[in-house]
């Protein structure tokens, strides 16, 4: 009997295993993985906003022939085993990303890092057209040690990724318009840096805050306007329009909270409440002095009325018989024509008060017409 076949076979290590000892056997994780040290190791950056952030480099110590390994063309290994290069977002104040231990090396050497990265971007909002306001935040990728060792070049083309908007979440309050991209070397110590800046241009939806905010200023503000045609002499409009400014404040104080906090520019949606409320107490002033001119007119009749009936009466002996009689007729007479008279000038006054409040309804209304003019212009 043969002893050599009775010795149970060696198990070969599988081909992967291999592969694996093989290339990382005199591998230097600290090392850049550059046959010629002068020569920089191109980063290729890859962006999908609401996805996954792709960092692809090539590794020159990390290349074998497909043929001597059955055909493997693609393995992964420990990303603590290999070099990493050092790629940082320069606007992130907090990120978190889930710790992913492999990345993807094929055989001629390029290394995929698959990141997701939730972050929370620094960005400079411009609130003076709120809520129809666009908005531009940019994410920076750059090197944080190496500057010319490292360079930065998209994986994708600039427009591929621009219009790019398969994952992103859009049914929220924004509307992605685009992710423009650009490159450019910072100097910086004496040293260039490469930089790939990606600008998220995005929209506000403004339908929420015009339901909410601006359609109900404009129904108060379409009310007051109809409240001028109320009768001038009835002593209903003052209330009403008093009404309307005490509704309208009551507006304005239960939505503070839905109005963006800006200390540098006032948003012109703060401006458009502020001024409704202006011709709102304009409108009330207008009326409260067209009432007052009428009732003023009214007491100077009375007075007038009174004087004459005392001058009348003030004689200095009481008449007797044919000649008190002939006084009463005569006193009934100037008591029927002070009447007409002052029927008539309370017509006329009464009309120059009408003529006078349609004369200011019309400033308030040309007033009205260039503020919301002016306000759709800076809107647009």
């Amino acid at each position: 009997v043969n002893l050599a076949e009775c010795v149970p076979e060696k198990p070969k290590r599988s081909t992967l295993n291999q592969l694996t000892r093989t290339l990382l056997r005199k591998y230097d994780c600290g090392v850049r993985p550059v046959h010629n040290w002068t020569s920089s190791t191109t980063v290729y950056i890859d962006l999908i906003l609401q996805s996954v952030l792709d960092v692809i480099w090539r590794d020159e110590f990390l290349v074998w022939n497909p043929e001597d390994f059955d055909g493997i063309t693609e393995l992964s290994l420990s990303s603590d085993a290999i070099w990493v290069p050092d790629i940082i977002v320069t606007e992130v104040e907090e990120g978190k990303s889930p710790p992913i231990p492999y990345v993807y090396v094929n055989s001629s050497g390029s290394v995929r890092n698959y990141r997701p990265i939730q972050a929370v971007l620094a960005c400079s909002l411009e609130m003076y057209t709120f809520p129809f306001d666009k908005q531009n935040c940019s994410l920076t990728f750059r090197s944080w040690l190496h500057s010319k060792e490292i360079d930065l070049a998209l994986w994708r083309s600039a427009e591929a990724i621009a219009g790019d908007k398969r994952e992103f979440m859009n049914d929220g309050e924004w509307e992605l318009l685009s992710v423009p991209s650009q490159y450019w070397q910072i100097h910086q110590d004496d040293a260039d840096y490469a930089q790939i800046q990606f600008n998220l241009l995005i929209r506000r939806r403004p339908l929420l805050y015009v339901v909410g905010l601006l359609i109900p200023s404009i129904f108060l503000m379409l009310v007051d306007v109809v409240s001028f045609y109320l009768p001038l002499n009835s002593g209903t409009r003052i209330a009403f329009k008093i009404s309307i400014l005490l509704g309208y404040t009551v507006f304005r104080v239960n939505l503070t909270d839905e109005l963006p906090a800006t200390a540098l520019r006032t948003p012109l949606i703060g401006v458009f409440f502020v001024v409704c409320m202006a011709m709102l107490m304009l409108s009330l002033i207008k009326s409260i002095l067209v009432v007052k001119l009428l009732h003023h007119s009214e007491k100077e009749l009375e007075s007038s009325l009174e004087e004459d009936l005392l001058s009348l009466n003030d004689v200095p002996d009481p008449p007797s018989g044919l000649e008190w009689l002939l006084q009463e007729l005569v006193f009934l007479r100037m008591a029927f024509s002070q009447e007409d008279s002052e029927s008539s000038a309370q017509a006329e006054w009464l009309s120059l008060c009408l003529r006078l409040d349609r004369l200011l309804f019309r400033l308030y209304l040309l007033v009205l017409a260039v503020y919301t003019g002016t306000l759709l212009l800076l809107w647009a």
